[in-house]
């Protein structure tokens, strides 16, 4: 069986679908997802053979089935999780995650029994960050980002919510790989050395472009927003070199 992968831009959008704030429904973007990946099974009419042969989480059958989905038990955020590319999410990090390492994040469920998309957001959002940060950088991080420290002036005003920062820093690093600007979509390669500089000005003014788009925010909470973008781009260019380090040592130790 396949196992169906979506982008971060795709999950993201498929969680802000979810919660009521996309002009294209939830089963759409799946549907869109899929077909994007099947392109050649869906023109030579062999679609159906190609849909049976794919793996679908529980929690994506509800969507199949037209059920919604309003919030997620970390089962069901793990299942999530683990259909995005090259993402390293497990159950037992995640409970880690809430119990212990983010608990002032996840003090208690949003959605009933279940946490709420915008926590499950902050799990992925988690994933991606400790691919180059350590737990108490990104709990700083996540203070000023959502305003959560004692000390803060707007507590209840976050900079972005967890649902909108992790869209746009997967919407920023879709924008910069379709762009040939040195970031990774798939495959192995190497950002050179002297390209490394004129890339992190590129990254930078798009993650600036982006911010200046937000209303609201003072010219110092827009540096800070576009540096968290920046180092969001970058963690999830390192998850990805990564997940090919593990893949190539699974083959050696496999294969030799």
């Amino acid at each position: 069986m396949e196992s169906f992968v979506l982008t971060r831009f795709q999950m993201a959008n498929l969680l802000l679908s979810l919660n009521g704030r996309s002009g294209s429904s939830p089963i759409q973007i799946v549907q869109d997802a899929w077909k994007k990946e099947h392109r050649d099974q869906v023109n030579s009419g062999k679609a159906l053979p190609a849909f049976l042969s794919t793996d679908w989480p529980a929690v994506l059958e509800k969507l199949i089935k037209g059920q919604g989905i309003k919030g997620v038990s970390l089962q069901e955020a793990a299942a999530l999780g683990g259909r995005i590319e090259f993402s390293s999410l497990s159950i037992t990090a995640m409970q880690n995650w809430v119990k212990r390492d983010f608990k002032p994040f996840f003090e208690s469920p949003k959605a009933g029994k279940k946490y709420s998309l915008e926590q499950a957001a902050l799990l992925f959002i988690i994933d991606d960050l400790k691919a180059s940060l350590d737990f108490e950088s990104i709990r700083k991080l996540f203070e000023r980002l959502f305003r959560m420290s004692e000390d803060s002036s707007s507590s209840c005003n976050p900079l972005l919510g967890p649902l909108e920062f992790y869209r746009a820093y997967s919407a920023l690093f879709e924008e910069m790989d379709a762009d040939g600007d040195g970031i990774l979509d798939s495959g192995p390669g190497l950002i050179g050395v002297d390209n490394s500089e004129a890339l992190e000005l590129r990254v930078r003014e798009a993650a600036g472009r982006k911010v200046n788009r937000l209303a609201g925010l003072q010219p110092m909470e827009k540096e800070m927003l576009g540096n968290m973008l920046l180092i969001a781009v970058f963690s999830v260019q390192a998850a990805y070199f990564h997940a090919f380090s593990r893949r190539y040592c699974n083959a050696t130790l496999f294969l030799n």
